[in-house]
């Protein structure tokens, strides 16, 4: 049967097959129906006739082996698949959203909203390298939104999975991948890095801020290779009402070296939901490309850059930590906080990069309804910031490592179980608080965090007397 060619109304296997809804150079999408189904369904086909470029035949397996193994809410939920012997189809959930490239058409979008679509982007991008790929084809096209906002990721024909062989590496050897997203490592050969995902993000980032792309759209193998040693412009080159946070995490996501670009998606997505916590480097005020000395220095070991072959994704994120301190610098609790210091210290020096979030959490008055309500909750919020500033600052930490967060909530334990949740943090150090006759009645904030977070919580006891 030339599946390619399917109309509607016949049955593919147990599936009722219903409007083809896309056509491309390496794929047809259909829209199917099975009986009991409980969502609605797509059935992507390979382009299998005569001629077909063989990367049809490689990312139909690819996505065959990885796609099933995958979980969340970022990704399509897998129903069934045929083989090569029998009849090659993917059956998976039909994702009814946006694309990201239906707003990458309507750019320059201000900076706050390319901000919030790319957070979620990264959201789903770190859930992904948590489950051991790399999905190295992450562009517009490849990113759906569901109603409720999450980043749903599709098209796995080029994806790493570190459990399994790579057969695109073995497939094929030149780069592989969109032209306008590819990062400079895969252009040499390296699959292994998850940082790779991060300069696609930089360049649709960049796309959606000034509508274009920093590197075009090149067809050679020169023309790919400039991004080895040239920089894109700086994108207030084009906007120069640009925010100067904005330009600071685009730039770092497209350095050259990966070793300089975020360490994770976790910490971008974090960047991008909190703008006023980015600490701008001179990449923020930068109007042109680097010097000429720069660019032949990034040639030269352009030339000499050998593959280099990296751990596998979570390996990688262990090494670089979200770490949430939770810190309660009240009258009396000197000690505690000394022995809290000296754990977020041996932490630090554990993992170069890791990431410092230093966060306190402030009662609602019943009195901020009241304009002197207001100023109070004001000056305590700036008291608070201040002392959590004063108190980070014997970590002898750099600027770009620490976060700082003054909280607001009733429920102490629950907003710090949120802000972990949303902010994938992956250990949370806090103190333990004296014991009296009320807490062991109504319990204690770290007996709550310790029982409901979903990542490693140390509790910390200042030292005995």
């Amino acid at each position: 049967m030339e599946l390619t060619n399917l109309q509607p109304g016949i049955e593919v296997d147990s599936f009722h097959v219903g409007e083809k809804i896309h056509e491309g150079g390496m794929a047809v999408l259909y829209r199917v129906e099975r009986q009991g189904g409980e969502f609605p369904m797509l059935m992507k086909v390979p382009r299998m006739e005569f001629g077909s470029h063989p990367s049809c035949y490689v990312g139909f397996e690819v996505e065959q082996m990885i796609l099933g193994k995958l979980t969340g809410m970022h990704v399509p939920r897998w129903v069934a698949s045929g083989t090569f012997e029998d009849t090659p189809y993917l059956v998976m959930e039909y994702v009814e959203g946006r694309s990201l490239h239906e707003y990458a058409d309507h750019a320059p979008l201000p900076a706050d909203q390319a901000a919030h679509l790319v957070a979620a982007l990264a959201t789903a991008v770190h859930d992904l390298h948590r489950q051991e790929v790399i999905h190295l084809d992450i562009k517009p096209a490849n990113v759906l939104y569901r109603a409720g906002g999450e980043v749903v990721l599709v098209d796995f024909g080029l994806a790493r999975h570190f459990h399994w062989p790579d057969l695109v590496e073995e497939a094929f050897h030149k780069p592989v991948g969109s032209s306008a997203y590819i990062s400079p490592e895969q252009i040499i050969g390296n699959r292994d890095n998850p940082r790779s995902d991060l300069f696609a993000i930089g360049v649709i980032l960049y796309q959606l801020c000034t509508g274009r792309l920093p590197f075009g759209e090149p067809t050679s193998l020169s023309g790919f290779r400039l991004r080895l040693f040239l920089d894109p412009l700086p994108p207030r080159h084009w906007v120069p009402d640009l925010p100067a946070w904005m330009q600071e995490i685009i730039l770092h996501c497209l350095e050259v070296d990966a070793e300089n670009r975020y360490a994770t998606a976790a910490q971008l997505a974090f960047d991008l939901a909190h703008p006023d916590q980015v600490p701008l480097t001179e990449r923020a005020t930068r109007l042109k490309r680097s010097g000429l000395s720069s660019i032949i220095r990034r040639w030269w070991q352009s030339l000499r850059t050998e593959q280099r072959k990296h751990e596998v994704p979570t390996t990688h994120l262990a090494q670089a930590p979200q770490i949430l301190v939770a810190l309660d610098p009240g009258v009396g609790q000197e000690a505690l906080l000394r022995a809290i210091l000296a754990a977020v210290r041996r932490a630090a020096a554990a993992d170069d990069n890791c990431r410092i979030m230093c966060v306190t959490v402030l009662e609602p008055d019943i009195s901020t309804d009241q304009e002197t309500g207001h100023e109070l909750v004001n000056s305590l919020y700036t008291q608070r910031l201040v002392e959590l500033h004063h108190w980070a600052a014997e970590l002898q930490l750099p600027q770009y490592r620490l976060r700082f967060h003054v909280l607001e909530g009733a429920n102490a334990a629950t907003v710090l179980l949120d802000y972990a949740r949303q902010n994938h943090v992956d250990q949370i150090i806090m103190g333990a608080r004296g014991r009296s006759g009320l807490r062991r009645i109504l319990g204690s904030v770290s007996a709550r965090v310790v029982a409901e977070a979903r990542c490693t919580v140390t509790v910390v006891h200042a030292p005995s007397a």
